[in-house]
């Protein structure tokens, strides 16, 4: 059975979520840190194959009135070298509060701040991909 992944791609990170074989839930799986595009593309191609993906839903950020500046940009132009490279769906995804929230998320859980940094890309794309999921489940 197929499943979606979740992305928040950010310049320094990726955060990495993947749905369950039910496309229901969202789990955080990996951030990878990011060295260069092809050692990107090399783990993004390991969880592609491994998990049979055929669709990737990407965190856009946007700025607050709507429009999309210049990180919105950096990141369609990856998921576009993404869809290309590995002939995937790419749906994007509103993702202006995810951080925000995954943020509060830990900060209610008792998360320390250091631990806080290395999870919330994770936890961002988490909210990301769970999003779309509560979506199709509406349709």
């Amino acid at each position: 059975m197929e499943r979606i992944l979740g992305l928040d791609v950010g310049d320094k990170t990726i955060g990495v979520a993947l749905s369950d074989p039910l496309q229901l839930t969202a789990q955080g799986l990996t951030t990878i840190r990011r060295e260069s595009k092809v050692k990107d593309f090399s783990v993004l191609e390991s969880y592609i194959d491994e998990f049979q993906v055929k669709k990737i839903v990407v965190g856009l950020p946007k700025n607050m009135n709507g429009t999309i500046g210049l990180q919105g940009e950096k990141v369609i132009k990856f998921a576009d070298m993404v869809k290309n490279k590995f002939k995937v769906d790419i749906i994007y995804i509103d993702e202006r509060l995810t951080t925000v929230a995954a943020e509060r998320l830990l900060i209610e859980g008792d998360v320390r701040r250091e631990k806080r940094k290395k999870v919330i890309d994770k936890i961002a794309a988490t909210y990301i991909l769970q999003t779309y999921l509560d979506m199709e489940k509406e349709v």
